[in-house]
């Protein structure tokens, strides 16, 4: 139980890391690929990874909870 806890807690780290350092600060998404826009809100694929950050973010301190109990 407690080696399969770590290996969640593992990959929710390292997704959680992957998906803070897509989050460019300023344009968006669209700064990271070379694009002009100035839309201050977000739209698409950023407002997708803006809500599965936190969805991550959730799951590694539950598990971390989780691995702190058992």
């Amino acid at each position: 139980m407690q080696s399969l806890l770590l290996i969640f807690q593992i990959i929710s780290g390292v997704l959680l890391s992957g998906l803070v350092l897509l989050q460019v600060k300023g344009t968006g998404f669209g700064r990271v690929w070379g694009g002009n826009s100035a839309s201050f809100s977000r739209r698409g694929l950023e407002s997708v990874v803006f809500k599965f950050t936190f969805v991550i973010a959730f799951m590694f301190l539950a598990v971390s909870m989780a691995s702190l109990i058992i």
